[in-house]
């Protein structure tokens, strides 16, 4: 067993089968498969049960996943170390990040890092929730990743750095119901159509707080896939409440953006793994808390 194969075993694991990770990692899905099964070998045991086209992952290969991410990671760092002898001139760093904070903190803190870094990559992995994103970090998936909490994330499984706090703001169609420039009273959401996030989002849950406090709207579109707000706005499928972070693409794309009163904020932060981080890593971390 070498770590190659452990990075080809995980490569299925995050790409949910043979063929999309055999893409990833532009091999051909044969020369996978085949490595998979030298790996399952040299371990003496089936690390996924094959169920028609589909893997699923065994007792085993559940038992494999988080000590593979350790030893790849590990080759990892000992690269890096190498490597930061001669500066920070390339390598790869992998973010964890919620839907909204890959537009904004992350996308900002991106730019400014490859702007001083440019041989460095940096690689933006999906999270839904804030504990999938914790979760990414701790075991390894990913060094860093992006949260938003009601309250200062507390997490004593990751290190957490304070970045922003994103205040909540409606996003509606420049033709009404809101004159622009002038803060949206609550009240005057009654009657009023919203888009909002999926269960779970801070969008959604400012959004259940309002309506449990009696304002009488009707969450009218409820969507996981977040490119779909502005233009669900523009089309006059209601109005959005989302985080001040969306500003700037709604102002591009001819949404208006007006303040709550009251509004609420949500606290973003970056978070990284316990373990030691890749130099890249470091680097990033320290770009983005850098004082402005």
């Amino acid at each position: 067993m070498d770590v190659r194969q452990l990075e080809y075993f995980l490569a299925v694991v995050d790409h949910g089968g043979v063929n999309r990770a055999a893409t990833a990692l532009h091999l051909s899905q044969p020369s996978l498969s085949q490595a998979i099964r030298t790996l399952e070998r040299d371990l003496g045991s089936d690390l996924f049960h094959r169920i028609g086209r589909r893997l699923v992952l065994s007792d085993a290969g559940h038992a494999l996943v988080e000590p593979a991410r350790e030893a790849v990671r590990g080759l990892d760092l000992a690269r890096s170390a190498v490597e930061a002898v001669r500066g920070l001139r390339r390598g790869r760093v992998d973010v964890a990040a919620l839907p909204t904070q890959s537009i904004e903190p992350l996308t900002g803190l991106v730019a400014g890092f490859t702007e001083r870094h440019p041989e460095v990559s940096v690689s933006i992995r999906g999270a839904l929730t804030n504990r999938d994103a914790v979760q990414m970090v701790r075991t390894g998936a990913c060094e860093l990743g992006v949260v938003a909490t009601d309250t200062p994330l507390r997490d004593t499984e990751v290190h957490v750095h304070p970045l922003v706090r994103q205040a909540f703001v409606l996003l509606a169609p420049r033709d009404g119901p809101f004159r622009p420039g002038a803060p949206v009273p609550v009240r005057e959401l009654s009657g009023r159509r919203l888009i909002v996030g999926h269960e779970g989002s801070g969008m959604r849950r400012f959004a259940d707080r309002l309506l449990a406090e009696g304002l009488d709207a009707r969450i009218a579109v409820e969507s996981e896939h977040r490119v779909s707000i502005l233009p669900l706005v523009l089309g006059g499928a209601g109005l959005a409440v989302v985080t001040d972070a969306w500003r700037g693409l709604a102002e591009q794309a001819g949404v208006l953006v007006l303040e709550l009163d009251p509004t609420d904020h949500l606290h973003v932060a970056l978070i990284s793994r316990k373990g030691p981080l890749t130099a890249a890593a470091r680097a990033f971390v320290e770009h983005a808390t850098a004082p402005a």
